[in-house]
């Protein structure tokens, strides 16, 4: 077999691997998205603004009049008493007919038959202060639900610069490693050779061990934010590879933006919160006045008893049909009005309640507001000392660098101690830690700004 039908199918499965390897990057704003879709908080709050979507639909039918339709089929006698009654909790009866001097057990088949209209036509605004109530609170369920979605993506993208930062420091205690068993098989070979002590070679194996260490304990920390990056994604995996183009500049824009505006998501859900409880105020007041209601009345009954069953107590029949056919109706209109005075009392002491709530509710917005400017100060310092890191930290590895090579060099030629060795290449380690520590706290930085100005966009569109 030739070597050209060789390299064809190894170039192919070279590109298939590098391909799917591609396909496999997590990028911050798909990691967002996931999390956006996925995550339990947000589906949740989400379905709780449709909730009170749903609830406005049902406060703006209350409007409509009540219509009602009853039909009811009884067999039974009609035994009369003269004498005063009250239908306690419904447990009296609706028989009627004439009150004879003596008890008889003459029964037959009787129906009833109503169609009534119930209509609340003027209530001083008690109906549309319901309808405002529920429009407050699906505000405020709404922007419950955008500001959630916002903390997420605040949340998400946290996570992410920290797996971000975490990998970097993996690669940079590879690298060390990496040096520490370059080191360690130096002083090994010098040692057999007898050019130094072989206590160097006992101290780089232990070097070697230190290094190992460092990695596992970078590993771990990896494996952290990794799970910690699943979970807010509503996944359960611990590895991703994600996308580190961004992470090795910083951003363009850092600095226009600093005022926090009233549209923030966090202040928009603590005003709609007040808003909700100032417009229960208002509603709760409305319950002080009367109601006005027009109703009506069209009604059919039917009884096996005939007319002369007064001076005839044999003249009912007990057939079904002549029972339940209706041979007498009644119509009834007229207008109401219902007034509950003690309301005035009772209800006072409610709507008090209610606007110190209202004054509660405006503190909550008042120290939310105040957090959200100290945090705004607080970011910006840190963005100022992450750009001082960011340029220092280059300059720091460089000269690391520099330093590690010329002593690794003496070393191999005898001119120089272990100590200065070991010296430069925990200094070239820390140079190469605080440099992916600052190129990582640029964008943390830039992201508690963007969480406090409540606008993600500042963050998301430089990656």
């Amino acid at each position: 077999m030739s070597h050209r039908s060789l390299f064809y199918p190894l170039l192919l499965i070279l590109i298939l691997h590098s391909f799917i390897s591609s396909a496999q990057i997590l990028s911050l704003k798909q990691a967002v998205s996931t999390a956006l879709t996925n995550y339990g908080t947000i589906r949740a709050k989400n379905n709780y603004a449709s909730a009170s979507k749903e609830t406005i639909k049902q406060y703006k039918r209350d409007y409509l009049p009540n219509f009602s339709l009853s039909a009811q089929q009884d067999y039974g006698t009609i035994n009369g008493q003269n004498g005063p009654q009250y239908g306690f909790g419904g447990l009296g009866t609706a028989s009627a007919g004439p009150a004879l001097d003596t008890q008889n057990w003459n029964a037959a088949f009787g129906a009833l038959y109503l169609a009534n209209v119930n209509w609340d036509f003027f209530t001083f605004g008690k109906i549309r202060e319901r309808i405002k109530v529920a429009n407050a609170a699906y505000q405020r369920d709404q922007n419950d639900f955008e500001q959630e979605k916002f903390q997420q993506e605040i949340r998400v993208s946290a996570a992410y610069l920290n797996l971000l930062a975490a990998q970097r420091l993996t690669i940079s205690q590879e690298k060390n490693l990496y040096r520490a068993i370059t080191f360690k098989n130096t002083a090994v070979i010098r040692a057999k050779n007898g050019l130094i002590a072989g206590v160097d070679s006992s101290f780089a194996k232990a070097e070697v061990s230190s290094a190992k260490i460092a990695l596992t304990k970078a590993r771990d920390l990896e494996q952290e934010q990794a799970n910690r990056l699943g979970v807010l994604m509503g996944l359960t995996s611990t590895s991703y590879k994600l996308d580190t183009a961004s992470i090795t500049r910083i951003p363009l824009d850092l600095m226009n933006d600093t005022a926090i505006k009233s549209a923030h998501p966090v202040l928009k859900f603590y005003k709609n919160r007040f808003d909700v409880s100032e417009q229960q105020a208002n509603y709760l007041r409305r319950l002080y006045y009367p109601t006005f209601s027009f109703f009506g009345v069209m009604q059919g009954r039917g009884s096996g008893f005939s007319s002369g069953y007064l001076l005839n107590q044999t003249a009912f029949s007990s057939s079904y049909v002549d029972g339940i056919n209706p041979t007498r109706g009644n119509y009834l209109i007229g207008i109401g009005v219902t007034w509950n005075l003690s309301t005035l009392l009772k209800n006072h002491p409610q709507v008090r309640a209610q606007q110190y709530i209202s004054q509660g509710l405006k503190e909550e917005y008042n120290l939310v507001d105040q957090q959200l400017h100290a945090q705004l100060a607080l970011a910006e310092a840190k963005l100022k000392n992450a750009l001082e890191n960011y340029n220092e930290a280059p300059i720091q590895v460089k000269a690391a660098s520099d330093a590690y090579l010329q002593k690794s060099v003496l070393y191999k030629n005898g001119l120089t101690n272990l100590v200065d060795l070991t010296q430069a290449i925990f200094t070239l380690n820390r140079a190469e830690t605080d440099r992916d520590i600052a190129f990582t706290n640029v964008w943390q930085a830039l992201l508690l700004k963007s969480a406090a100005l409540g606008n993600y966009d500042i963050f998301i569109n430089e990656f």
